[in-house]
């Protein structure tokens, strides 16, 4: 079995260098990190010797995402092979698997109106934006983020008034938080003034691949809207570098509620030892783990993938071995639309009378069920 590389940045350690030898002000600014994005060959190749695989991807890609990273995220990049599979594009993305398309989700088949997706009953996921500072090379969304889609969002506001079964709003895209913070304020203020809307999440991967965007004046923003919780999206934990830290200090700071989505990756994150890692490293940083998902079959992915096997494994290594709080919620987001599904290890030996439990040491346990 192929082993997971082990990360090589010490916890809270900033990056080495400022690689591209600007002033610290400019590196330590979001929209120079938004507009100085490596989203070529030539720029890459400066910083980054590439191998074969990766070549031959910016060669003959006729792939829908394109490549796209910030400075700051280069910079852990260059320090970690773990992250560099995770971003940098290779030509294994070419091959198609069985089960592979566009949109694994169904998310077109459940949107009624542009920039929604209402798959369960009291929430819906609103499409803010198509952009994203760094493109995933696993994202189940590279339809949208690949075109930077602009989405009308008169027509899901409106959809969200007329429906008061819903309550809960995810904000997502794209990621909202590369948006700026009077774009980022109106359209929380427009879902707020909603009156059955109770609750608004925001699905970003920000503070981690550019944290220089949480500042004071976006925490001041997001606190207006409260109760607004936070996902984000980790991937190991060579990206919990200082400034993210200080990112998520900062939100947690201002009464936002954070949580973790991590997308289990071949080669990327799939052992114990790297996902406990990750897992406590996050809870260090007030980021609660929420979800951790099997990745979803877009097409180009199969590299990416292990077997659901693997997730149960890495759980159960989890469980019991370390705080409950650093355990995530392991789903497959169910392809066609089913929604997100929980799996867990075999803890339940027998129903009856007396229950068989089977517990994180392997050991057997008797509660009366009567």
């Amino acid at each position: 079995m192929e082993q997971t590389e082990v990360s090589l940045l010490e916890e809270g350690e900033p990056p080495s260098s400022n690689i591209f030898h600007v002033s610290e002000s400019k590196w330590n600014s979001w929209k120079w990190q938004l507009s100085n994005r490596i989203v070529g060959l030539d720029k890459l190749s400066k910083y980054l010797d590439l191998n074969e695989d990766e070549l031959n991807f910016f060669k003959f890609s006729k792939v829908v995402l394109p490549f796209s990273i910030t400075p700051y995220y280069l910079s852990l990049v260059l320090k970690s092979e773990s992250l560099r599979k995770a971003v940098i594009p290779s030509s294994k993305e070419f091959i198609r698997s069985y089960g592979e398309s566009e949109d694994p989700l169904n998310e077109e088949g459940t949107s009624p109106v542009e920039g929604i997706v209402h798959r369960y009953p009291d929430r819906v996921l609103f499409l803010a934006t198509g952009f994203c500072s760094v493109n995933c090379r696993y994202c189940t969304r590279s339809r949208v983020v690949g075109g930077g889609y602009c989405y009308d969002w008169g027509k899901g506001l409106n959809y969200i008034r007329e429906h008061k079964e819903i309550r809960d709003v995810v904000v997502s895209g794209g990621d909202p938080l590369t948006m700026s913070d009077e774009k980022i304020g109106y359209l929380l203020s427009r879902i707020r003034e909603i009156k059955h809307i109770e609750i608004i999440r925001i699905g970003t991967k920000v503070p981690a691949v550019m944290p220089q965007r949480i500042t004071k004046g976006l925490c001041k923003v997001l606190k207006k809207y409260r109760p607004l919780f936070m996902s984000i999206h980790f991937t190991h934990a060579d990206e919990l570098t200082k400034e993210c830290f200080e990112a998520c200090n900062r939100l947690a700071a201002a009464g936002i509620p954070l949580g973790s989505q991590t997308v289990l990756l071949k080669g990327v994150n799939d052992s114990v030892e790297v996902m406990k890692r990750l897992m406590q490293g996050l809870l260090k940083a007030s980021v609660r783990p929420y979800y951790l998902y099997q990745c979803d079959p877009i097409i180009g992915s199969g590299h990416f993938r292990t077997s659901v096997e693997k997730g149960l494994e890495i759980i159960q290594g989890l469980r019991g071995w370390t705080s409950g709080y650093a355990v995530p919620a392991y789903v497959i987001d169910a392809p066609g639309g089913g929604g997100k599904i929980p799996l867990l290890p075999e803890y339940l030996i027998e129903m009856g009378k007396e229950v068989r439990l089977r517990n994180f040491e392997g050991k057997e346990f008797k509660y009366c069920n009567e």
